[in-house]
């Protein structure tokens, strides 16, 4: 039986095990899926040699970056974004090779596709973690323009505090890539000043539990449209999934 799982800290949120978990129960697939909740990034080694059988790893928070550093291949298109957040493992001749990759581009460009429907939208990334460039080179390839908003301003990006209703009215499309809001902490969201929100907004939040976050209730309050995080899960699940079986 092949095992397949994921690697992340902390793992109590993560919809990965429950997704593949189904899909192995309704396809009848001989496999099972398992949590690796692991300290420090170097632990991903212990992982694989503890798991004879492991054919393939999601990475999520906080390790998409560092487990660049672990790996023997990474595919350009992760390599060129900085982040990794899916792993396939092959074994030969007692050797055991790890290739990452980069689902979320393809999760999160398709679904943003089918939320925004073909409007012409300038975005605010929220944030600059491994996801948040996952974000950025969707956004590049729908030919969208952008800005990134960080804690603390810097060459390529805005902070927080610059975040007026003049740049929040200009950029329609605001993607949430931290974490704040995530169960159980959901009573948190990126700070900027909700108000300046209108009808045209597109409020999309990469957190997918709760299923509504406070971030997004308070742009439906200003009837903004808003999006979570769970249908890109989904796709990039599925793309996983080829990859580790290819």
């Amino acid at each position: 039986m092949k095992t397949y799982g994921i690697i992340g800290n902390p793992l109590g949120h993560s919809f990965s095990k429950q997704y593949f978990t189904d899909k192995f129960q309704n396809e009848k697939i001989d496999a099972q899926f398992l949590n690796f909740e692991i300290p420090s990034i170097e632990n991903i080694l212990d992982v694989v040699r503890d798991n004879p059988t492991l054919t393939g790893l999601c990475v999520t928070i906080p390790y998409k970056q560092e487990v660049m550093d672990y790996l023997d291949d990474i595919d350009p298109l992760a390599k060129e974004i900085g982040a990794v957040n899916s792993i396939q493992i092959s074994r030969k001749n007692g050797k055991t090779y790890l290739k990452g990759y980069n689902t979320d581009i393809y999760g999160f460009g398709e679904s943003l596709a089918k939320f925004i429907d073909g409007q012409k939208l300038s975005a605010l990334i929220l944030g600059t973690g491994g996801a948040s460039k996952a974000v950025a080179t969707a956004l590049k390839n729908q030919n969208i323009e952008f800005k990134s908003v960080s804690r603390t301003r810097s060459k390529n990006t805005i902070s927080y505090e610059d975040l007026n209703e003049e740049i929040i009215s200009n950029h329609q499309l605001i993607i949430n890539c931290t974490p704040l809001g995530t169960f159980p902490k959901v009573e948190a969201c990126p700070d900027l000043d909700y108000s300046s929100l209108s009808p045209k907004h597109f409020l999309y939040d990469l957190v997918y539990n709760p299923y509504t976050t406070l971030f997004m209730k308070k742009g439906i309050e200003q009837r903004a449209k808003a999006h979570n995080g769970l249908r890109m899960l989904h796709l990039q699940a599925e793309k996983s999934w080829e990859i580790w079986n290819s």
